[in-house]
């Protein structure tokens, strides 16, 4: 029987305890950037999986590709329903699966998969609370090498199957009507400033900036919820917050702390900045 989740997180006590579980897949969305701004670049961190090391029986989870939509003119713009199915299948998850995800850095691309895994109806999913830097900092098991055999696919009777999208995303127009008060929100640039550059169009106007690294304590995990509380004061009480970042990743950490202290109504605006700095608003 498969672990249950409690909570949008899971500590790494709480993985180790349970690691090889009957129907835990552990899945690593790492994903490795290069530059800043305009000029920044992703790549996928399958080799660093394998080759430096992972949570033992994780699964490398592909972003970049498998999860995202083929063919997209904007990066990680977030995959269709069947390729979204076809890609968790192939990773052997199923309707018994319980879900931790995690990565190699602050936690936005797990954020970013867990987001999507909610988005169709799967809810037995959760963070890794301090990714890998946590796990591999207190000395626990780290595999090196690339699995010995593919994960099986799931039996007809208890293959996966996608629900229809839920509500968890926005678009440039949802975003347009936050701006113009038509149909308010809070806005959250989710980015550090640092990484858009120094000479970048300005954000979406009306926005908070609350970066990842201000949710985050010295051990790479969410912020416990008085200051969790206090670094999200400003958004917290609006009845419906929008984030958003470059590419929509960092955009997912914020909601999951959102979600953690009970928000109930959070979208990520998918496209992000990748897409809003396309077109200027109409005057």
């Amino acid at each position: 029987m498969a672990p249950v989740l409690t909570s949008p997180l899971v500590s790494t006590q709480w993985l180790a305890d349970h690691l090889g579980a009957d129907d835990l897949l552990v899945l690593d969305a790492s994903v490795h950037t290069d530059g800043i701004g305009f000029d920044m670049s992703w790549h996928s961190a399958r080799d660093a999986h394998e080759r430096r090391g992972h949570v033992p029986g994780a699964v490398y989870a592909d972003l970049i590709d498998e999860f995202s939509a083929r063919g997209a003119d904007l990066p990680f713009t977030r995959p269709g329903v069947d390729r979204f199915e076809a890609a968790a299948r192939a990773l052997g998850v199923s309707r018994a699966s319980t879900i931790v995800v995690y990565d190699d850095g602050v936690g936005e691309w797990s954020a970013r998969l867990w987001w999507i895994f909610r988005s169709f109806g799967f809810d037995a999913v959760a963070v890794l609370d301090g990714g890998f830097p946590k796990w591999r900092d207190e000395g626990r098991p780290v595999r090196i090498g690339a699995l010995s055999r593919t994960p099986e696919p799931s039996s007809d009777g208890d293959a996966f199957v996608a629900g229809e999208e839920r509500p968890l995303w926005a678009d440039r127009a949802r975003v347009l009507r936050a701006v113009d008060g038509s149909e308010p929100a809070a806005l959250v640039m989710a980015a550090d400033p640092s990484v858009l550059g120094d000479d970048h169009p300005p954000i979406v106007p009306g926005s908070t900036t609350i970066g990842v690294r201000e949710l985050l304590d010295g051990s790479n995990a969410l912020l416990r919820q008085p200051d969790l509380k206090r670094a999200l004061a400003p958004v917290l009480t609006a009845d419906e917050v929008v984030t958003y970042c470059g590419v929509g990743s960092a955009s997912c950490v914020d909601a999951l702390a959102l979600t953690v202290l009970g928000h109930q109504k959070v979208r990520v605006y998918d496209g992000s900045l990748a897409e809003w700095w396309r077109e200027p608003i109409a005057s």
